[in-house]
């Protein structure tokens, strides 16, 4: 074509056909035209059937992916990812840090708050200036002591669950055995001061003692035994990590409020059968702390054979 739209129109050879063989021509043509038409209708027709999907179980064509983009695209988002992580684990270390370095303090904290509420103004505060004789107001002025006490042993146990407590949840639970001789040891020193104290009312015990006289030597005892308890529910239902210290911190506390008790049993000219409840009592208490430090003892060692034996697997 290119060579035709170059050379000028009167150089193109222009070949000269007869008209008889032009007419044949024509007729030729005109005869196998429908024929060459109709032939390529029909390939036409066999290449749009050929290539149509008649059948609704044949499956449609897919496309695959080259393989080289897909795992690139892949590894591509997992640096992503990682890159966006790395930042957050950065910033969340000098947080932790900080809260390890603001807990130390507490570690004083903790134990000088129970000092100054429990032991201080047993040990320090005169009996003389509580002690009015067996009245309500020294009933009261006992109560609040044990008040004092009670509100330095919830900063106290608050302040140890706080530092002991790990950023990752873990299992707190006591077991079921520990719940139940815990349980017992409560409610035997709750009944047995009640059980002598009703021998009284009997007759079987003498000479009675004033109900009076029996509240100031023992009613902030039964007030601070109930509050160990609810403590102790408390600590087993939240699952605090403190709840093998929670015994200990009261228990200490009640052989230092039966003392105080020996004391102004003196005071108050006490039958000798009351005395030696009170004794007793202080007798009971001193096996069941001891108990309490040999579980504490167990679970230092329970622990320290998991964390073992957890490294070995490794």
């Amino acid at each position: 074509m290119a060579s035709l739209l170059t050379h000028p129109p009167s150089s193109i050879p222009v070949p000269t056909v007869s008209r008889s063989r032009h007419n044949r021509l024509k007729v030729w043509k005109s005869q196998n035209l429908p024929a060459i038409s109709n032939s390529r209708r029909i390939s036409v027709h066999r290449r749009s059937i050929c290539y149509a999907n008649t059948s609704p179980f044949e499956p449609s064509p897919i496309t695959y992916a080259p393989e080289n983009e897909e795992t690139a695209n892949i590894f591509e988002s997992m640096n992503s990812s990682q890159e966006l992580a790395k930042p957050s684990t950065t910033k969340t270390e000098p947080f932790i840090a900080q809260l390890q370095y603001l807990r130390k303090p507490l570690w004083l904290v903790g134990p000088a708050i129970l000092l100054l509420t429990g032991v201080v103004p047993t040990l320090w505060l005169p009996i003389s200036s509580i002690f009015m004789g067996p009245t309500i107001a020294t009933l009261l002025s006992l109560t609040g002591l044990d008040c004092i006490f009670n509100l330095g042993a919830s900063l106290f146990l608050l302040i140890a669950d706080s530092t002991a407590r790990t950023a990752q949840p873990c299992c707190n639970k006591p077991p079921h055995a520990y719940k139940f001789w815990n349980t017992l040891a409560n409610v035997t020193g709750f009944l047995v001061p009640l059980l002598v104290l009703f021998c009284s009312r009997r007759g079987l015990l003498e000479p009675q003692l004033p109900f009076i006289s029996f509240a100031v030597l023992l009613g902030p005892y039964f007030l601070l035994l109930s509050v160990q308890m609810l403590t102790e529910m408390l600590t087993w239902h939240w699952g605090s990590p403190v709840w093998l210290v929670a015994p200990v911190v009261y228990e200490a506390y009640r052989l230092l409020q039966l003392m105080r008790g020996l004391g102004l049993g003196v005071e108050l000219a006490a039958p000798d059968w009351m005395v030696h409840t009170v004794r007793g009592l202080v007798c009971g208490w001193v096996l069941v702390l001891g108990v309490q430090l040999m579980r504490i003892a167990w679970y230092a060692g329970f622990t320290s054979s998991l964390a073992s034996s957890s490294v070995d697997d490794y």
